[in-house]
């Protein structure tokens, strides 16, 4: 928790609260679904939560904004982006339905109001669209876009930027945009929080 403090100060008690509670409310729904690697649990605030709250650092979602979470397997990057901004909804979606579960089981505990979690993929989720997309390595950045472009609402439900996709990808990315036909807006999320975790890691925005 540590961690994220050090980022991050603005926080209301309930925030701090909802932050403080994950940690153990993972590590119980580990030992009964594996959702989060063994070597990387005890590292939860660092690996997976700053790790998420990399998209909040570079975009603020407006009041009343809908984001979905494309592929968010036990809530990453959505639970730390929806206690970070309680006044946005968020629907976190996965094909797997054990996921899901913890999802739903974390919300819950935490009183997470601003939460749908929802056993889907994101390209099956039909009448509804979206001002946001975020995501963390589920899917090449071209596939990404185009499951999720039709289900973009033309807008600007951010301080800083239209409505889009906004990703957290790792490794090198160059073969992976170009295939995409993209031209993405890029951080480097070590120069965001410089740490040894985030050398290689970067945050990814395509405007709708």
């Amino acid at each position: 928790m540590e961690i994220v403090l050090k980022y991050f100060a603005d926080f209301t008690d309930t925030q701090l609260q909802q932050f403080g509670q994950l940690e153990e409310l993972y590590k119980e729904w580990n030992e009964k679904i594996n959702v989060i690697s063994r070597k990387d649990i005890d590292s939860l605030y660092e690996r997976h939560v700053l790790h998420s709250l990399a998209i909040a650092a570079v975009c603020t979602f407006s009041k009343g904004a809908e984001v979905v979470d494309i592929g968010t397997g036990g809530g990453f990057p959505g639970i730390p982006l929806a206690i970070f901004f309680p006044e946005v909804e968020f629907l976190l979606s996965d094909s797997i339905g054990k996921k899901i579960k913890v999802v739903q089981g974390v919300a819950d505990a935490i009183g997470l109001k601003n939460v749908t979690a929802v056993h889907k993929r994101v390209e099956e989720i039909k009448g509804r669209s979206f001002d946001f997309a975020v995501s963390r390595a589920v899917a090449p950045l071209g596939d990404l876009w185009k499951w999720i472009k039709p289900a973009l609402r033309a807008g600007h439900k951010s301080e800083e930027f239209h409505n889009g996709l906004i990703c957290l990808k790792g490794g090198d990315l160059r073969e992976e945009i170009k295939a995409s036909g993209l031209n993405p807006k890029r951080w480097k999320v070590h120069d965001i929080f410089p740490e040894p975790a985030f050398e290689d890691k970067y945050v990814l925005y395509v405007q709708r």
